[in-house]
């Protein structure tokens, strides 16, 4: 408050000069006054000092000069009537000019000096508003999110605190211009801008702009621009971060699926989603090359719900425009502009919504171009910027979790292979022991009885020599029939699981209590595996548990078999340590199941085992 007064009344501007000589007459006048009854009581020497606060009033409102011709007055004044003898001038007939040599000396001094404390005051209240301006452009500059935006305001501020009609600020070269002075901003030597004043400004103004304006104003110029740089690095530091945090959070997605050992579809669908989701694409494939110039579509993924997707293994002939075939002959990142014409899926994700842009990135796994990771963007004008790198880096990521998916997945198929090989073999030797071995040693025996009845009476050694034969016969035939039940029952094949089941508990040396809720007949491959899982466990229960019960549940519905054995026995079954149980393992997980072992101790075992039931 004190200071915007201070300031108001040292930018008054200065009152008239008639005002200034009824001041001055009125303020010699009172003090000629005032000093004459002093003059009664007191030696008139010093009196000389009530005329200062006048000649100090109009120095400082009027000028040195006017305060310099108020203090001839007073001094004359004091002379005429002061200074003995009164009412005469006394200067020149008298000692007593030498008191008037002193007051007029001691007057013009505060007359100069309240005229230089007004000079030094209005020059310290400009620096104060200059400082005050400098701090409020700095506060603008600095606080602004753009710059360039905020310089008008900036220099409208400057031009009405600084009194001028017009002022601008511009970066860059400005070009010639008769109306307008321009002085330079630079920082270290280099200028950067300019600062645009109109022309015909005093020199002093111009002074003034160049000396404490434009040095103040290139500072703040110069951290705006830094802070701008600054906040614009960081900005783009925050928004790679947050990229990397993206591609490792779906990362983690694809390779948790890949830890719980899902299907490779599921795998190839969720890297599909995942892509589309961080390069916001409104399509995403996945196409596998195969050596025979066809693609196969491994999974797609659309933004918005637009009919059934096409079907994973769909294959088509690789087109030579197409852009499949055109990363596949570049090993490099392709784009090509997608309408109703493009083959693929890319020309009826075109058809059913608009024409786009496709971009396509080669996906390479242990150095061999493997597939195709192609993103579709809706609208031709929509072409995004960094998809290509952002699609190479994710690809990368990923191709480990696809490749572990690919080594994997053949893995299963070729165990389930073997498995399907065993139980074929089995099959064809139970089938090749019954239809000759077996056969044959029933022939055989009906043939040692045929002549054991024809043997005559008298040769009674004989007759029990082919009867031995023919019991020993009977014996091995039933031997061989228990070696080609374990090697492949003939009763699953004809019965189903029931029957087949009911066998092994019957066989079982200790008690079965056996529930089977199947209600019809299940893929061959789940039957066998279901029946080993049941024949093996029941052999290491009567070998290794010690139990005096044992109970089987076997249960199917539409989407597999589920077996739970349990028994009372002693526990602490390793399946690490039996080749039994790696066995089953392996069977169960050929088929894509899943098989748990639990044994505590002193409290029995328990085997669970999930079987998926699909064609094929």
């Amino acid at each position: 408050m004190r200071a915007r007064l201070l300031s108001s009344l040292l930018r008054m501007r200065r009152p008239p000069l008639a005002l200034g000589v009824v001041v001055g007459v009125v303020c010699v006048t009172a003090e000629t006054l005032l000093a004459l009854p002093l003059a009664r009581m007191a030696s008139t020497s010093p009196l000389g000092l009530v005329y200062l606060p006048g000649i100090l009033l109009v120095s400082y409102f009027w000028g040195l000069p006017f305060g310099v011709v108020t203090a001839l007055g007073s001094g004359l004044v004091y002379d005429l009537f002061l200074i003995p003898p009164t009412h005469r001038i006394t200067l020149f007939t008298s000692w007593s000019w030498i008191a008037l040599v002193v007051f007029l000396v001691v007057a013009l001094l505060v007359s100069g000096a309240a005229a230089l404390l007004r000079a030094l005051l209005l020059e310290a209240d400009e620096r104060r508003c200059e400082a005050d301006v400098s701090a409020g452009t700095a506060r603008l500059l600095l606080r602004a999110d753009h710059l360039c935006a905020v310089l008008p305001v900036v220099a409208r501020r400057l031009a009405r605190d600084l009194g001028l009609p017009s002022l601008a600020v511009k970066f860059g070269p400005v070009g010639d211009d008769r109306s307008h002075t321009t002085l330079p901003l630079s920082d270290e030597g280099t200028r950067f801008g300019s600062l645009v004043v109109p022309a015909g400004l005093p020199e002093t103004t111009l002074r003034r702009l160049r000396e404490r304006v434009v040095p103040s104003l290139e500072a703040a110029l110069v951290a705006a621009r830094h802070r701008e740089a600054a906040a614009c690095a960081l900005a783009a530091s925050r928004d790679e971060l947050a990229r990397v945090a993206e591609e490792q959070a779906a990362l983690r997605r694809v390779a948790t699926l890949v830890a719980r050992g899902v299907r490779p579809t599921e795998i190839f669908g969720a890297v599909a989603r995942e892509m589309g989701l961080i390069v916001n694409a409104d399509h995403t494939a996945i196409e596998r090359y195969e050596p025979d110039r066809t693609v196969v579509l491994m999974s797609s993924w659309s933004a918005s719900d637009g009919g059934p997707p096409p079907p994973v293994g769909l294959r088509r002939r690789l087109h030579e425009e197409g852009l499949s075939a055109l990363v596949l002959r570049t090993g490099q990142p392709e784009m090509i502009m997608v309408d109703e014409t493009t083959a693929g899926e890319l020309g009826r994700w075109a058809r059913d919504e608009e024409n786009g842009v496709a971009i396509g990135g080669p996906i390479v796994v242990e150095g061999r171009l493997w597939g195709v990771m192609i993103t579709f963007f809706r609208g031709l004008e929509r072409r995004p910027e960094g998809v290509e790198e952002r699609m190479r880096d994710f690809t990368e990521l990923v191709v480990t979790a696809i490749s572990n998916a690919l080594a994997r997945d053949e893995l299963a198929a070729s165990r389930a292979r073997v498995v399907a090989a065993s139980d074929e073999t089995r099959h064809r030797i139970e089938r090749d022991l019954h239809d000759g071995a077996q056969q044959r040693l029933v022939s055989l025996g009906l043939q040692v009885r045929m002549a054991e009845a024809a043997v005559p009476p008298e040769l009674p050694e004989l007759r029990q020599q082919l009867s031995h034969t023919a019991e020993g016969l009977t014996l091995v035939l039933e031997d061989l029939r228990e070696l080609s039940r374990g090697i492949h029952p003939a009763i699953l094949s004809k019965g189903g699981l029931g029957p087949a089941l009911k066998m092994l508990a019957r066989r079982s040396a200790v008690p079965v209590d056996l529930r089977v809720r199947v209600a019809e007949r299940l893929p061959e491959r789940v039957e066998v595996a279901v029946y080993y899982i049941v024949s093996e466990s029941l052999t290491n229960v009567a070998k290794h548990a010690r139990a005096s019960l044992v109970g089987v549940d076997v249960q199917a519905t539409a989407e597999g078999a589920t077996v739970v054995i349990r028994d009372d026995g002693a526990g602490g079954a390793d399946p690490a340590k039996g080749s039994g149980l790696i066995g089953l393992s392996d069977r169960v997980q050929a088929l894509d199941g899943t098989i748990e072992i639990t044994s505590p101790i002193g409290h029995g075992t328990t085997l669970t085992a999930v079987i998926p039931i699909r064609d094929g």
